[in-house]
């Protein structure tokens, strides 16, 4: 009976745990793990699977899931005694600014400390750990979604460092949807605040510090080097002409054709494909 499926559904587990229709991408998290980039700028249109993606990334590598190798199990990931014990040994740090959408810069930073504020409320038990030092735990407190502008710049930097303390690794960083912000920022006129607020945020979070191991951003757009990008050279943009990471987003043919098989409607695979006859992107074409 074929699965169900779930539209929308951007939760990596509750997909594979409701046996919901799900095409396996987890060879994204063996190429992506084997590359070694530092830090990874993945721009892909909208609907392409990307917040699903970092879901699945997360669910493999962060502590919260380290008995939950069941999720893989059956996937091709699980296939290689390496990410079987890879799996939930890291620390990660996962956060999206896809609700960050204000006509005002004033809302949109507090709506990105918001975003911020919740991390810490998330990992509130290492404020009282005995990694952290009295003036850690007096930045930790600090932290708000009205906190000062030079408190939230660094606050993933500070809660990296944070982490790899306390878990002894250093953590991953996971960004989804990371130009929500600027999108609303040029349609409202506040663009050139969003720049530098966020240029420092990134610079802090990617740049300048030490204690995290490697990280991911997402995004449908590539915002150029010369604004929130600056000094950032250790990022690697990942666009749709990319042969990078080609088959972990939106469907190959092959795929389509798997999809349409599980369903009892290989006849209709010549018709679909004058629907929707695939992008070409670089040398390559991809449904």
């Amino acid at each position: 009976m074929p699965r169900t499926v779930s539209i929308g559904r951007q939760d990596f587990a509750s997909i594979i745990t409701n046996g919901y229709f799900y095409v396996d991408k987890t060879n994204f998290i063996k190429e992506w793990w084997e590359n070694g980039d530092s830090v990874t700028l993945i721009t892909r249109p909208r609907r392409f699977g990307k917040t699903l993606n970092m879901s699945m990334v997360e669910q493999f590598f962060s502590v919260d899931y380290a008995d939950r190798g069941d999720l893989f199990e059956n996937l091709n990931i699980w296939k290689e005694e390496k990410y079987r014990k890879l799996q939930g040994t890291i620390p990660v740090i996962s956060l999206s600014f896809a609700n960050v959408k204000e006509n005002t810069y004033e809302k949109a930073k507090i709506r990105i400390c918001q975003t911020l504020t919740d991390l810490y409320i998330k990992y509130a038990f290492l404020r009282d750990s005995d990694v952290l030092t009295e003036r850690d735990r007096e930045y930790f407190d600090r932290v708000s979604e009205r906190m000062a502008d030079t408190d939230a710049v660094i606050a993933l930097h500070k809660l990296s460092d944070f982490m790899q303390r306390y878990y002894e690794k250093k953590p991953i960083i996971l960004l989804d949807e990371y130009d929500t912000a600027m999108q609303e920022a040029y349609v409202y006129g506040y663009w050139d605040e969003m720049v530098s607020f966020t240029r420092s945020l990134f610079n802090a979070t990617f740049k300048t510090n030490p204690y995290f191991d490697r990280a991911v951003m997402t995004g449908i757009t590539r915002v150029s080097k010369e604004s929130i990008f600056s000094d950032l050279n250790n990022l690697t943009v990942v666009t749709t002409t990319s042969d990078k990471y080609a088959e972990s987003f939106g469907f190959t043919q092959n795929e389509v054709s798997n999809v349409l098989r599980e369903y009892g409607l290989t006849e209709m695979e010549a018709r679909i494909k004058e629907w929707y006859d695939g992008f070409t992107f670089g040398k390559r074409t991809d449904v």
